[in-house]
C-alpha cells in the first residue's frame, strides 16, 4: 500500500472527489475538511485492504479501481463504481470488521481516519458527519435494495423448483 499524507489544498483530489456521484452535492469547503482528516490509499492487485474480524478506525471510499469483498472466504460482492463506501461500520462504533476487501486490480480510495474526527470542533464535527452518514444512508439504501431484489430471486426459484 502506499499511502499519501497531505490533502487539503490538493486540487487534483478535490476535483476527483467532486466528480464522485453522492459527494457531488456537498460543497467545497466540508469536502477540504474531509480531505484534512483522510488519505489517499493506493492497493495493488490482491493486496488486502480490510481484514476480516480486525479493528480500525477507517472509512473507506472507492476513487478508482475495483475490490472484492470476501466473507468467510465467500465472496460476497464487488465494488467497482466511484464513490462506493465500504468500512463504514466504524462510523457507528468499535466494532470488528465483518468481511475483508482485497483490489482486483489497482485501487485508489480515500481512507477517512473516523477516529480523529472527534477531536474537532462541533460544527466541522457536524459538517464531516454529515457528509458521510449521508453517503453511509445512500450505500445502505442501495445495499437494501440489492439484497431485496436477491431474496426476490431466491424465493421464486424455490417456489418455482416445488
Amino acid at each position: 500500500m502506499i499511502e499519501s499524507t497531505y490533502l487539503k489544498d490538493n486540487h487534483k483530489i478535490m476535483n476527483d472527489l467532486k466528480g464522485i456521484p453522492n459527494l457531488v452535492s456537498f460543497k467545497e469547503p466540508d469536502l477540504r475538511k474531509l480531505l484534512s482528516y483522510s488519505k489517499i490509499r493506493k492497493y495493488k492487485k490482491d493486496e488486502q485492504i480490510i481484514a476480516e474480524g480486525s479493528y480500525d478506525g477507517h472509512v473507506y471510499i472507492l476513487i478508482y479501481g475495483s475490490a472484492r469483498v470476501i466473507k468467510k472466504k465467500k465472496k460476497l460482492t464487488t465494488l467497482d463504481k466511484r464513490g462506493d463506501i465500504f468500512g463504514e461500520m466504524s462510523l457507528l462504533g468499535d466494532f470488528s470488521r465483518t468481511a475483508s476487501v482485497f483490489a482486483d486490480n489497482e485501487v485508489v480510495c480515500l481512507a477517512i481516519d473516523n477516529t480523529n474526527i472527534d477531536q474537532l470542533s462541533d460544527r466541522d464535527k457536524t459538517s464531516i458527519y454529515y457528509i458521510l452518514y449521508r453517503v453511509f444512508a445512500e450505500t445502505l439504501a442501495n445495499r437494501l435494495k440489492i439484497t431485496s431484489e436477491e431474496l426476490i430471486n431466491m424465493k421464486s426459484k424455490i417456489l418455482n423448483f416445488w
